[in-house]
């Protein structure tokens, strides 16, 4: 079991709640919902019981067709799991909620109830099919959670000095130095490889090889294609998700559907709403007037795509090949590979915002003297005003975007960041980071 942070989020509910409300871990297929669910149960609780819904016998499923009397219910469960109940004691998990929507909506009752606490995990859970004619309960807390940020990456290969050390030097300033800056980057580039999801890192950590890792995440992405074609048997759905990293490579105004799927269609805004809810992608949408409240001014239509974990991001680059060759890997590791790889630095900085709770968005605009086009990858909202990054993959201190940026919103803005790979700096009034300090911002 890694150390999750979401863990002591599971810990705050179950002492602020004392049973009013269940909670739900939502997010992308093996990410680790169920073991860290699982974890906190052991630890927290004097007994549990998980009903895994992708596997319960249809003996239990039949338990939820009636709930009139609860102490019936209760009884029947502990004799089929074998697990004494205590009351105010004892946690019941509904893995894996989205293959039965039922039990979901029977958490209005159960909470109601006050016996037990209730944890749910579930991945697709708002596709349609899945809360098709149930009454989605107002009992329900729920919580993202994604793959391992860079810390929690950390945590596991056994450092958890670092992040701690370069947050000091992060609030006050100071560059970490240049040697130093050279090992975190290395580290951070192992990270963006490896990737966040506990089965692929488990495997770094048990192989150090880089094709067996690349075979873990491989497999990951078969069973997400699996996922999209149950909501889209079409394909389109597969095909927009496979496209992501040559749109992020060629269209910096946004992701062009078109060159991708030749015949649109009038469910493509479904299909892509589904891909979000399914947790595999995260999309930055466009704000049209870069200003505080950015969620009132995005543009549904004008977006970038990202993959949620950027190790999956690394092997879906390369997914025309067999594997991912130890060479490539390398090559990436150690700053060497010759393609310009901004959009690699892009996935990883949008999944560093997301995992910290940001909603993403991004601009573009032309300037009008030089008609030259500008692009600000991300827009954070801090202190009623807005922060403008741009990120570069190379230790290239350009920040012409931002800086034009500026010129044309300087009332708006708080602070502007140039993300790169050199050592944390100032450069006039733009405060130049090195990409693992943006889990700070």
């Amino acid at each position: 079991m890694f150390k999750r942070k979401i863990y002591d989020r599971l810990v705050e509910w179950k002492n602020e709640s004392q049973g009013k409300t269940a909670l739900m871990i939502e997010g992308a297929r093996r990410i680790g919902k169920s073991t860290v669910a699982e974890e906190f149960a052991k630890n927290e609780y004097d007994s549990y019981i998980l009903i895994d819904f992708s596997l319960a016998p249809q003996t239990v499923r039949d338990l939820f067709d009636d709930l009139t009397d609860l102490n019936f219910f209760f009884l029947q469960l502990q004799l089929l799991y074998r697990v004494d109940l205590v009351e105010r004691k004892s946690l019941i998990i509904f893995d894996e909620v989205q293959f039965f929507p039922r039990a979901r909506q029977a958490i209005k009752h159960l909470v109601k109830d006050r016996r037990y606490d209730y944890l749910e995990t579930g991945s697709l859970i708002s596709i349609r099919k899945n809360v098709k004619d149930i009454l989605i309960p107002s009992e329900e807390q729920r919580i993202s959670m994604y793959p391992m940020d860079y810390e929690e990456f950390l945590w596991a290969v056994g450092d958890s000095t670092t992040v701690p050390l370069v947050r000091q030097c992060f609030e006050a300033g100071k560059p970490v130095g240049e040697q130093l800056n050279r090992r975190l980057m290395r580290d951070f580039r192992l990270y963006m490889l490896v990737g966040g999801m506990p089965q692929a890192v488990s495997e770094y950590l048990e192989t150090n090889n880089f094709r067996k890792v690349d075979m873990v995440k491989r497999n990951i992405l078969s069973l997400y294609e699996d996922d999209f074609r149950k909501f889209d048997p079409t394909g389109r759905a597969s095909a927009l998700f496979d496209a992501i990293p040559s749109q992020l490579a060629k269209n910096a105004s946004g992701y062009k559907t078109r060159s991708v799927l030749k015949n649109s269609s009038s469910k493509l805004p479904q299909i892509i709403a589904e891909l979000e809810n399914s947790k595999t992608v995260l999309i930055s949408y466009h704000a049209d007037d870069p200003n505080v409240g950015l969620s009132a001014n995005e543009n549904l239509s004008v977006f970038r795509m990202f993959i949620c974990d950027t190790g999956l991001f690394v092997t879906l680059m390369f997914k025309d090949r067999d594997f991912t060759e130890n060479v490539i890997y390398e090559k990436l590791l150690n700053d060497k590979l010759s393609a310009n790889l901004g959009y690699l630095y892009e996935n990883a900085v949008a999944q560093t915002l997301a995992a910290n709770g940001n909603k993403l968005f991004y601009y573009t605009f032309l300037n009008e003297s030089s008609r030259h086009n500008y692009e600000i990858d991300f827009l954070l909202t801090r202190q009623n005003k807005i922060c403008p990054l741009e990120v570069k993959s190379s230790g290239y201190k350009a920040h012409t975007s931002v800086d034009r940026f500026f010129e044309k919103y300087s009332s708006r803005i708080l602070r502007k960041y140039l993300i790169y790979t050199k050592d944390l700096a100032k450069d006039a009034d733009t405060l130049c980071l090195p990409v693992y300090m943006t889990q700070f911002l």
